[in-house]
């Protein structure tokens, strides 16, 4: 049970409210000032009991109604989609089809029974255990899908909870107007409750940057700040709270210099928000007339909306492990189909469709065969590797693109690739995708789609000449490609700061690469995150990049850096970048050339 703490211990009675400032992550940016409303969700007192053999029956019969209410609640849910923006909407619609398949056949359902039957559990006890084992399962999976299907199964577990024990949930309903509401922890479906009408502005002590109440919040230009450590210990009702979802800040009754500081900064920031919006139909063009790309990398099908919205002239990047995470099983043909033409319908232009790139810190149990998580380590069976093993399931996912691509113009992309022979074992089994096709007198597409090479390891740049001679595009990832030519994975803490995109070693790969692309006539892109920081945009157009690949929410920003620049003299500052043998001086000239330093 959840400690309850004393929020006016650390002030004096007779004593005003201080300045109290948090940090946290920015998840929705803009900065808003209002009174709190506190909304604290809690952990929920489940107790254990055992219960009689003659009751497993009555037991199972409490937490079928248990499951029965949480379906009409999902129904009433659903019908909150009407009058959300489309983000939001897709967003909620999303989940609750998640939640629904939850509630119809699961493993936590599942569990639940088995554990009512076997050991004799109350429902509730039963719920609760079966989310922990399910939490620890998935815990050791350090990836961020995983982390989005865990707080998904607790959402589900805990409204059975509530259910079982008829816990009233506290409403939104009777929030102020112009209130900021704080919480212990926002779930996508308290998100979905959220008056944008009354509700200005969140801020929770849990949460990350990616989970589907962040996209949610977004959606609803919610100014929000989640994952504020001793909120809830520092904040009472009656309240003024600043939220800056910019930089991810709380500030607790702010002083009046703070505030005037704040409301400047709000004044710009809408402003600066207004100017990139008027960017999303404007063309990606240098002061000096030279066109670029600007596409979007997608993650879930959801974020279609939000690729139109930035005015992407397409989807770069398509990741498809989202058809195998999470899952016991390995999609068929038919499901992938239905799940990538969708996409491609949607994508106001041309979708790289990368294959499933499951291994490092994704693993997908159905595609591992007994292999244990060990095969697929960072330097294990990664990408195209894997693929490689398991040809039954490649060749699946061609078909399943292939039938995709003539639903509009589509490219497919083979990641973690460090050899020609893997291009070509690779090439055989789409051969192999198309006779099947063909035998089955399935349409399709003219041309076939183009088979391009992800550049993500230091073989397959040092051998970028060889790759592009059996490649027709290549694709750069400068995330995988720093973290293994510096032996550094950005995700722990001990070396994180080690990470830089900008070391020299780093820039002669990505330089050697796509001259070796260029030279061979193949397009070539870029798609990590130095893609879509304004902050490197000047040295890749100097590099020659033509074609930006970045999330949907960096592309205004972006674009509106080519806007400013002037090719002729990015190419100059490119050129005595790449002359620096340190990385600290090469950031001072690249900070200098944007007007940083």
């Amino acid at each position: 049970m959840k400690k309850k703490v004393d929020k006016n211990a650390t002030r004096k009675p007779n004593d005003a409210p201080k300045e109290i400032v948090l940090n946290g992550l920015g998840v929705s940016p803009g900065i808003i000032i209002g009174p709190v409303y506190i909304r604290e969700q809690g952990t929920i007192d489940v107790s254990e009991h055992t219960i009689n053999p003659e009751d497993i029956e009555k037991e199972c019969s409490r937490l079928g109604d248990a499951v029965e209410r949480a379906r009409r609640q999902m129904a009433r849910l659903r019908n909150k989609t009407k009058n959300m923006p489309a983000t939001a909407a897709d967003e909620l619609c999303f989940l609750v089809d998640a939640y629904e398949q939850m509630l119809r056949d699961s493993r936590l359902i599942r569990g639940a029974e088995k554990r009512i039957a076997d050991r004799l559990m109350n429902a509730e006890a039963a719920v609760q255990a079966e989310i922990s084992d399910i939490a620890a399962a998935f815990a050791a999976m350090e990836d961020v899908y995983i982390a989005k299907r865990i707080d998904d199964i607790r959402e589900v577990g805990r409204r059975l909870i509530l259910n079982l024990t008829r816990t009233p949930v506290k409403p939104f309903a009777a929030v102020p107007p112009g209130s900021i509401v704080i919480s212990d922890e926002l779930t996508p479906a308290d998100t979905a409750q959220l008056n944008p009408e009354r509700v200005i502005g969140a801020a929770a002590e849990l949460g990350g940057a990616e989970g589907h109440t962040a996209i949610m919040v977004r959606a609803l230009g919610l100014p929000s700040v989640l994952g504020v450590t001793d909120l809830m210990r520092n904040i009472k009702s009656g309240d003024t709270v600043l939220i800056d979802g910019t930089v991810g800040r709380v500030v607790i009754n702010p002083e009046k210099k703070t505030l005037s500081v704040a409301i400047h900064q709000q004044k710009e920031y809408l402003k600066q928000a207004g100017r990139l919006e008027r960017m999303r139909d404007l063309p990606a063009i240098t002061r000096d007339d030279i066109e670029l790309e600007l596409q979007a990398n997608v993650e879930l099908p959801i974020e279609m909306t939000m690729v139109k919205q930035a005015g992407a002239a397409g989807v770069g990047l398509l990741r498809t492990e989202f058809l195998f995470m999470g899952r016991e099983d390995v999609p068929d043909e038919e499901e992938q189909y239905a799940q990538l033409s969708q996409i491609v319908k949607a994508a106001n232009g041309p979708v790289t469709i990368r294959t499933v790139d499951i291994g490092g810190e994704k693993p997908a149990e159905a595609l591992l065969k007994g292999m244990g998580t060990k095969a697929t380590s960072a330097l294990g069976l990664r990408g195209i590797r894997l693929s490689l093993a398991q040809p039954k399931i490649l060749e699946t996912q061609f078909c399943a693109i292939l039938r995709a691509a003539c639903h509009g113009n589509v490219r497919i992309l083979l990641p973690m690739v460090s050899s020609t022979s893997e291009m070509h074992r690779a090439r055989a089994h789409l051969k192999k995708a198309i006779t099947k096709l063909k035998r089955r007198k399935v349409v399709l597409p003219d041309p076939i789609p183009p088979v391009g090479c992800m550049i993500e390891v230091p073989g397959a740049a040092l051998a970028a000449d060889a790759l592009a001679q059996v490649s027709d595009f290549f694709a750069i990832g400068s995330n995988d490609l720093t973290m293994y030519t510096l032996a550094i994975d950005r995700g722990n803490e001990y070396v994180a700061e080690l990470f830089d995109p900008l070391h020299p070693a780093v820039l002669r790969l990505i330089q050697f690469a796509s001259e070796a692309g260029r030279r061979m006539g193949i397009p070539v892109s870029i798609c990590g995150e130095m893609a879509g920081d304004p902050r490197y945009t000047a040295l890749l157009l100097g590099l020659g990049f033509r074609e930006l690949s970045m999330s949907a929410r960096s592309i205004p920003r972006v674009k509106q850096r080519i806007r400013e620049m002037d090719m002729t003299a990015a190419s100059r500052r490119a050129g005595l970048i790449m002359d620096q043998v340190d990385s600290g001086r090469i950031a001072t000239l690249l900070d200098d050339f944007n007007g940083l330093a």
